[in-house]
């Protein structure tokens, strides 16, 4: 039985959202979805979601994917016994439940379940 139903999206940590907004719009072409002030952008490519996360909204200090999971708690207990690393613990966001993990090599992941 898998934890994960589905990649969230990859989160990427930008200094300036305007600007990485537009980058990814204008340069790669991606298709925006929705922004949250000056916190977060959403943006489609393909069937995959581009995250662009700044001040507050920053999860982790490189880019990083989000796992979907049914049970967040059960889910982070799971993945520390598996030998992940608990980075940031269970956390209401302003969308969703999350955590940030690190596998055994070291990568950050999130984890989130809807509220």
């Amino acid at each position: 039985m898998s934890l994960a139903k589905k990649v969230g999206m990859v989160i990427h940590p930008v200094d300036d959202l305007d600007a990485a907004e537009a980058f990814y719009r204008d340069g790669l072409g991606l298709e925006p979805m929705f922004r949250d002030g000056d916190r977060f952008a959403a943006l489609r490519a393909g069937d995959v979601t581009v995250a662009l996360a700044a001040g507050d909204e920053i999860l982790a200090d490189r880019a990083t994917v989000s796992y979907k999971v049914d049970d967040i708690e059960g889910a982070v207990a799971a993945l520390e016994a598996a030998g992940a690393r608990v980075e940031r613990a269970v956390e209401e966001g302003p969308h969703e439940r999350r955590a940030v993990l690190r596998d055994p090599a070291g990568n950050p992941f999130v984890v989130y379940s809807s509220k």
